[in-house]
């Protein structure tokens, strides 16, 4: 067995000492549905909702084995791996200081302070996580702090691996097929490792997001790259570049076992989760579960762990992922449409629409001396093909109109 190996099962011994495996359980819902053996790694149920706790707390457990005078611990975070700082920081008794994007959901703000108490201070800067980044750095190096990097440091890697060491205890055997969450590549760098060092006959499929994908960026590049737009929608793996180190465990992975989630396929498992199994996953956790349909006939009769990898989700963001949701299943659409400013134009609008259609926004100011109006209108359905009877009906009785659903120009900045 590797050193690496051994000292991550090391890790995972002194995480007793703080908190309890987290639950690998089978799924009965998504095992029937997709004809395989289908568990869950519910790192959603860890003390602080994510895996993010196993890695600052072997770092910061390290440190101050080989530096016991440490007493002032610096990170950035979109959230997760501030509240297992946060966490540890309390623990061990040390400072905190922890960079957050501005864009950081309350949630997690508020959980952090919880974790940290007095311990820890928060400072919010930037729109995005490597703005976060930056600046806490920089202060590090002005106050003469240990940093602990969310993902790209060997110690972190190390604690991300005990998620694996776990499994396999639990399982009592290597499953056919793991899935891993990337963001900065923690996670699928320790889980990575360790799998190939113990000699595991797994095989590994990796998901990021659309908006997001740092470690597809650097497979095409051979080597860590910036992307150029991030969307932050994914916070706890939306990260604009791949970790230098975590890229060094990564890069010989098939490109091709590399597989991609659209924001708006991501809440439409959210949703089924939440309605359908009663859990609670943040965008990041749903990763490994949101790819599983395109998985398909691969899953087929196999043993399968998704990993959960979060859930700290605010609930006030519950209503921006139902319509996300909907937009992709395609049961709400929004339209610009040219109505005529004449009495009795509406109501000749309204009996266009089906016994299963529903406005659920309707946006129109009448203007003088104009033959036509233009409304915003929004437009929500049982089942997808209900628009094109709707539409046809739209088109017979002479309404022009123009679907600006997918646009992301116009509907970003209307809808």
């Amino acid at each position: 067995m590797s050193e690496f190996a051994k000292a991550a099962q090391a890790a995972t011994v002194d995480m007793r000492d703080v908190f309890e495996a987290t639950p690998l359980a089978r799924n009965d819902h998504l095992s029937k549905r997709f004809g395989a053996d289908i568990w869950l790694k519910r790192e959603d149920l860890s003390p602080v909702r994510s895996y993010k706790i196993r890695g600052a707390f072997n770092a910061m457990r390290k440190r101050l084995a080989t530096h016991p005078g440490q007493r002032h611990f610096v990170c950035a975070s979109a959230g997760n791996h501030a509240q297992g700082v946060a966490f540890a920081c309390r623990h061990f008794g040390v400072k905190g200081t922890i960079f957050m994007p501005v864009t950081t959901p309350q949630q997690k703000i508020m959980k952090t302070r919880t974790f940290g108490g007095d311990q820890v201070e928060i400072t919010l800067v930037g729109d995005i996580f490597d703005q976060a980044l930056s600046a806490a750095q920089e202060y590090c190096t002005e106050q003469g702090a240990h940093f602990l990097s969310p993902f790209d440091d060997d110690d972190v890697i190390e604690g991300q691996a005990s998620v694996a060491v776990e499994m396999l205890e639990q399982l009592g055997r290597a499953p056919d097929l793991v899935i891993l969450p990337v963001g900065g590549g923690g996670l699928s760098a320790g889980v990575t490792r360790y799998l190939t060092e113990t000699g595991a006959a797994t095989a590994l499929r990796y998901v990021e997001p659309l908006g997001g994908a740092s470690l597809q960026a650097a497979l095409s590049a051979g080597e860590p790259v910036t992307l150029e737009r991030l969307d932050s929608f994914v916070d706890g793996a939306s990260v604009a570049r791949i970790g230098a180190r975590t890229f060094q465990h990564l890069h010989q992975i098939d490109p091709a076992h590399l597989l991609i989630a659209p924001e708006n396929r991501i809440c439409v498992t959210m949703l089924e989760m939440l309605n359908v199994e009663g859990i609670v996953l943040e965008p990041a956790g749903a990763l490994a579960v949101d790819i599983l349909p395109a998985l398909g006939a691969e899953l087929v009769g196999k043993t399968v762990v998704c990993l959960t990898s979060g859930g700290n989700f605010d609930f006030e963001r519950l209503p921006e992922v139902k319509e996300r949701a909907m937009r992709h299943m395609g049961t709400k659409k929004y339209l610009m449409l040219r109505l005529p400013q004449r009495p009795g134009a509406l109501r000749d609008f309204l009996e266009t629409l089906g016994p299963e259609d529903d406005i659920a926004r309707f946006e129109y100011l009448k203007k003088t001396a104009r033959n036509f109006g233009t409304v915003l209108i929004g437009i929500e359905t049982q089942q997808p093909e209900n628009f094109d009877s709707l539409f046809a009906r739209m088109s017979a009785k002479g309404f022009r109109f123009t679907d600006i659903t997918d646009d992301d120009v116009i509907a970003g900045f209307v809808i």
